[in-house]
């Protein structure tokens, strides 16, 4: 009812006494069973997880496809409606008074390297080699496979899946807690979101779900993330001279290089997990921020300038033309070689990176409500995806754009290509630069992988501790911190040692289906409450927590 003051208190029951003290026992023991539960399913009988879990992923990539196309469509229109509309982009996320707690330029850089920083080294790379090998538009044939003719269709894909939509994943979880909890005081948990629909049910059994949802779903996209950036980091170790035994024969991660990898990474992200947002994870998001945009710089000086610049304008406005009809457009089996091959490349490409975005939102989301309290939703709504998706094509022209080039005139040959892309990004500054100079550029990309893999591992952490303390922001239970560090260590180290990367994507993408109804549910009732709040503001209710 619009004629009442909205609910302002949500009782999450938490222990008052013991290992548990200030955290909700009915979210933290089972989000802990299930993640504990999946680590020796994986290490203990990996053959049996890896067909069910296959089995699994092709059953919910069949029926769900449409879903998850259609649903981060809606997201996306719906964070860039409220922006737009003068009543509700100038909505305050918090009270009146509330200024931002962090400057722009940390406020952006906590919330890009948090959100997608490890993709523009892994990813900048691959993503438009990828696609310029193999597109929808090639498969159709309306263009030509590693031809210049599909530069731009290139860019069209790799911008889709690193642009808009997947910011907008995040924006919405991000945006739907920072309004229930610092405009009407609920706590920075999950379940906040819904509680227009389901009201005080939230204290009991269907809030811990969500919250249990959330956490899981948590655990398992930054671990796809983490494992991506794990090959990486291992692959530049080995380049600077770490050695050969952190790698196997073909060049992929040993199991010993994955375990030194983790232990760097995550016992780094731990402590500064411990040490909260406004120190740690403030100091290295600003540090990687610093070495994100002297690479960037780099091949802006170095690198095929031009030719990314052109790609840029091209790519960026083909796919401005054409996002309104990707969005929604789900191709279907037809029998044809051409049907089949383009809902294979679908499920292996856009439903795989909308999957993946989902099951990063609630840590993500939470995160982004955790440092943008005292901001307008235009402000933030600009803030949290157009600006990083714009960052984002740059990397994207001017890194993978140099790539590219490389390979168009014949520079490159096939060895970016027929790299791996944990490796392709090393290869190519060995083919621009001398030895000496290829193998300090590669020493500082490792050392901007490891900022940007402790940042997003810390992050995770703190933000799974938040959710299990019934919203609690300040770091607290440090045992409970570590438990979440080693958990995390032990997901991404055991599905990459047992199964590779396939494992944990298999993985990511189911934990992620759960998330996207409670996401759906955060755009009705979001919707929701900001059109009885401005009902209620017109007929003088209060509408804002005191």
């Amino acid at each position: 009812m619009a004629d009442k003051p909205p609910l302002m208190q949500l009782d999450i029951p938490t222990a008052d006494r013991g290992f548990y003290s200030g955290f909700a026992k009915s979210v933290a023991i089972p989000s802990k069973i299930l993640v504990s539960a999946l680590i020796v399913w994986a290490i203990t009988v990996p053959e049996n997880a890896a067909a069910v879990l296959n089995a699994l992923n092709g059953a919910m990539l069949k029926s769900f496809a449409s879903w998850y196309i259609w649903v981060v469509a809606l997201f996306l229109v719906l964070c860039v409606g409220l922006a737009l509309v003068p009543a509700t982009g100038r909505l305050n996320l918090g009270r009146p008074e509330d200024r931002p707690e962090f400057s722009r330029f940390s406020w952006f850089s906590m919330m890009f390297g948090a959100g997608i920083g490890i993709g523009m080294l892994t990813f900048a790379t691959a993503e438009p080699m990828y696609h310029f090998a193999i597109n929808p538009n090639v498969i159709i044939g309306e263009t030509t496979a590693s031809a210049a003719d599909n530069v731009t269709a290139a860019y069209v894909w790799s911008f889709l899946h690193w642009g808009f939509s997947a910011w907008a994943c995040y924006a919405l979880v991000g945006l739907s807690l920072a309004y229930f909890s610092y405009r009407r005081n609920l706590p920075l948990t999950v379940r906040s979101a819904l509680t227009p629909l389901f009201g005080k049910r939230l204290s009991g059994p269907v809030g811990h779900v969500v919250d249990i949802v959330a956490v899981v779903a948590t655990i398992l996209g930054v671990a796809q993330t983490l494992g991506f950036g794990v090959e990486q980091f291992v692959a530049g170790l080995n380049r600077v001279g770490f050695g050969d035994w952190i790698v196997t024969v073909d060049g992929k991660p040993s199991s010993a290089g994955v375990v030194v990898a983790l232990v760097v990474i995550l016992g780094a992200s731990t402590l500064s997990a411990l040490s909260g947002v406004g120190k740690g994870i403030k100091w290295l998001s600003n540090m990687n921020m610093g070495l994100s945009f002297f690479l960037l710089a780099f091949f802006a000086l170095f690198g095929s300038t031009f030719f990314g610049l052109g790609a840029l304008a091209s790519g960026l406005g083909a796919y401005l033309m054409e996002l309104p009809k990707l969005l929604v457009t789900v191709w279907h089996a037809d029998g044809t070689e051409t049907g089949d091959a383009l809902v294979s490349w679908q499920g292996g490409w856009s439903v795989f990176y909308w999957a993946w975005w989902i099951a990063f939102a609630p840590f993500v989301g939470v995160f982004l409500a955790r440092i943008s309290r005292g901001r307008s939703i235009r402000e933030y709504v600009l803030g949290a995806i157009i600006v990083p998706s714009l960052m984002c094509f740059v990397w994207f022209t001017l890194v993978g754009g140099t790539a590219i080039d490389m390979t168009l005139n014949g520079t490159a040959g096939d060895a970016i290509s027929g790299a791996g892309q944990e490796s392709q990004l090393f290869v190519m500054l060995d083919l621009m630069l001398s030895s000496g100079l290829a193998w300090a550029m590669a020493a500082i990309v490792v050392v901007l992988l490891l900022t940007y893999l402790v940042t997003t591992a810390d992050s995770a952490i703190l933000i799974v501790n938040t959710i299990n303390a019934a919203g609690e922001e300040s770091p607290k239970g440090r045992l409970h911190i570590i438990f979440w560090g080693l958990a995390l260590s032990l997901v991404v180290g055991g599905l990459l040692i047992v199964g590779g990367l396939d494992a944990i994507k298999t993985a990511m993408v189911i934990g992620a289906l759960p998330f996207s109804f409670v996401m759906f549910l955060m755009c009705v009732a979001l919707t929701k409450a900001i059109i009885k709040d401005a009902i209620r503001d017109r007929n003088g209710v209060r509408s804002l927590h005191v």
